[in-house]
């Protein structure tokens, strides 16, 4: 943390917390929740009509911490500081940011670590499993408590972007820009298979107890350590791993055992240590099967144009050549679709070294690219 914050900074900030306790909010699992809170951050001024008001959908293990500082004594600002803050591609100055914290996580919304009140004890393995779908849901009723009709722009980047595809089927006339990055239509069958394999892990580890690890005052730590391992894996590519480690030895010797020897393997004990630390194996579990279900074309006959065929917003879709685990590839079948609807879309391919992660990196042709399209866009 430096001892002055640059001036690009957002500042320090607080989190917000809203109980929506009116109407239930229904599922696509087939259950309710009759009530559930979101937390959620906001950064910049919201002006006389509401209409500078972006929202931000966050990945899989993030939060509603996206810029900023909570205190002078954090070691890291929020997870997307490149991006947004004042003169960033999302540019506090002009733009009323809100980033909330998904149902069912574990950041202060309601999740799987809440309390149900119908049995004074947390979730656990009882709460609902979500859809991308539900979120958007979710998502919009914070909108109308912040009296935003109409979103500017809803952004996402990885499980994020597919978030800010599903707002503009969902609901076409409250966004006027999405912006859609290193995401994809739906998972192919590897990433899916990814997923599961985390699961398992999860799901097999002594210390799960189904779910209610809870009340045992346990955490599935090793099962989630190896899902977090895995998962990191694929969010790095091949290139990034070998020019970051290449097949160093921690100690510079063979040490004929199973314990650490090549750096890669300390660096990837280290990220899945401090994972445990921060967060929770249900929600881990939930996030995973709504990247699995997110499936739009589904209800479309398996056709994306159909499902794209009523949207209003202007798009902007960005991917990066060695994210494989959401390839360019994935990314064009949206610009596709769009086009086949004669939709208003920019696309941009960045260069990266950086796998799936690119996304979260200070790369200055994906800066570039994202602020000129953010200026473009009339916030009065």
């Amino acid at each position: 943390m430096p001892d002055i914050l640059p001036p690009d900074c957002v500042g320090l900030v607080t989190s917000q917390t809203y109980k929506f306790d009116k109407t239930p909010l229904s599922l696509d699992c087939g259950r309710s929740l009759s009530s559930y809170e979101l937390i959620y951050e906001t950064y910049g001024t919201l002006n006389k009509d509401h209409s500078n008001a972006i929202l931000i959908c966050h990945a899989l293990s993030s939060d509603h911490h996206a810029a900023g500082y909570y205190n002078m004594q954090d070691k890291k600002p929020g997870w997307w500081e490149n991006c947004i803050g004042p003169g960033k591609p999302i540019d506090t100055n002009r733009f009323f940011v809100v980033c909330p914290n998904n149902l069912g996580g574990c950041k202060g919304s309601t999740g799987p670590t809440s309390i149900n009140p119908e049995t004074n004890k947390p979730y656990g393995p009882d709460f609902p499993i979500l859809t991308v779908h539900d979120w958007v849901k979710s998502q919009a009723r914070l909108g109308d408590m912040l009296g935003i009709s109409q979103w500017l722009a809803v952004i996402g980047g990885s499980l994020g972007g597919m978030q800010a595809l599903q707002w503009a089927i969902d609901y076409p006339k409250h966004l006027r820009y999405c912006v859609i990055i290193a995401a994809a239509p739906k998972l192919t069958a590897q990433n899916i298979a990814f997923n599961e394999v985390a699961r398992q892990a999860i799901l097999t580890d002594p210390n799960f107890h189904k779910g209610h690890y809870y009340q045992h005052n346990v955490v599935p730590e090793h099962g989630l350590m190896l899902a977090r391992m895995l998962g990191h894996i694929t969010y790095l590519s091949d290139v990034a791993m070998r020019k970051k480690f290449g097949r160093e030895l921690r100690e510079g010797k063979l040490n004929f055992g199973f314990d650490i020897e090549f750096q890669v393997e300390s660096y990837l004990r280290y990220q899945a240590r401090s994972f445990v630390e921060r967060f929770d194996a249900n929600t881990y579990l939930l996030m995973t099967k709504a990247l699995d279900y997110f499936d739009p074309a589904k209800e479309y006959n398996n056709n994306l144009s159909t499902a794209l065929a009523n949207v209003m917003a202007k798009f902007l879709v960005i991917s990066f050549t060695s994210d494989w685990r959401f390839s360019s590839a994935r990314s064009r079948e949206i610009v596709k679709a769009l086009l086949d609807n004669k939709k208003n879309v920019s696309y941009a391919e960045v260069t990266s070294n950086d796998g799936h992660d690119a996304f979260l990196m200070p790369i200055p042709h994906f800066i570039k690219v994202f602020k000129t399209y953010m200026q473009n866009i009339p916030s009065e």
